[in-house]
């Protein structure tokens, strides 16, 4: 068997192994199953939920939230990243607003962002970008930081200006780190507006779950968790695709 067959049968794997065990300590009553249905007791409550409570328009809110909030979050992150990594002043002008912000924990800003931009779908939105931001751009800083001085040394021997060394040396050599930055900002980002559309939503997947749980609905609880779930593992994959393109030399 080759390796890539190994990749997918282990990747099956684990997730086939919880399910399993998962419908085997429900139906024996190990686990109380009024609390932790069986998978296949969740699955018509699923399907029933895509076909008659628009659980497809849920999922399609939080992806535009998600990916709305990561390109404005991850354009100018990489911008400043770029410039932090290349040059000193600006680096040490934005290291401790950085590493200060980057502690907060992201939902506890929510009121200011909804004091800033209201209680629309752009709060959301920005909710999400504020929290990627400063993640992306000490990603980017570091990939430039570790990028060998010799390129920096041919570059400006070949008379290369700022933008040059941006679009030459930094930018390419930090593709690896800005990639690993974008991959942790995505699931974070997921993070935060589940956690956003539990307290400020009336839509989106986030909504889902906690408005189920309210009235103890367990079994559409869990759709939502398992669709959170599935949405975060799309999106890497996704991500993946991207970065295949992006960094050819990596694909490997």
């Amino acid at each position: 068997m080759n390796r890539r067959k190994t990749e997918l049968l282990l990747t099956a794997a684990g997730p086939i192994l919880l399910l399993v065990l998962w419908e085997t300590l429900s139906r024996t009553k190990v686990i109380s199953p009024i609390f932790w249905p069986a998978p296949s007791r969740i699955w018509p409550t699923a399907v029933d939920m895509f076909q008659h409570r628009d659980l497809w328009g849920d999922i399609q809110a939080s992806l535009y939230r998600i990916f709305a909030g990561f390109v404005l979050g991850t354009i100018p992150g990489v911008m400043l990243g770029l410039a932090m990594g290349l040059w000193w002043p600006v680096r040490v002008f934005f290291m401790p607003l950085a590493t200060a912000i980057y502690a907060i924990p992201k939902i506890a800003i929510l009121p200011l962002v909804i004091i800033a931009f209201g209680i629309g779908e752009f709060s959301k939105i920005m909710i999400v970008a504020i929290s990627i931001f400063f993640m992306i751009a000490l990603s980017t800083m570091s990939g430039v930081l570790a990028i060998d001085d010799q390129f920096h040394d041919v570059a400006e021997n070949l008379g290369a200006d700022r933008w040059d060394m941006i679009l030459t040396v930094a930018l390419p050599g930090s593709l690896p780190s800005i990639f690993t930055g974008m991959r942790l900002a995505l699931g974070f980002a997921l993070i935060v507006i589940v956690g956003t559309e539990f307290l400020n939503a009336d839509k989106g997947i986030g909504w889902v779950i906690w408005n189920n749980y309210q009235i103890l609905r367990i079994k559409e609880m869990y759709v939502g968790l398992i669709v959170t779930g599935l949405m975060g593992w799309a999106m890497s994959l996704a991500l993946d695709v991207v970065e295949r393109y992006a960094i050819p030399w990596r694909s490997s």
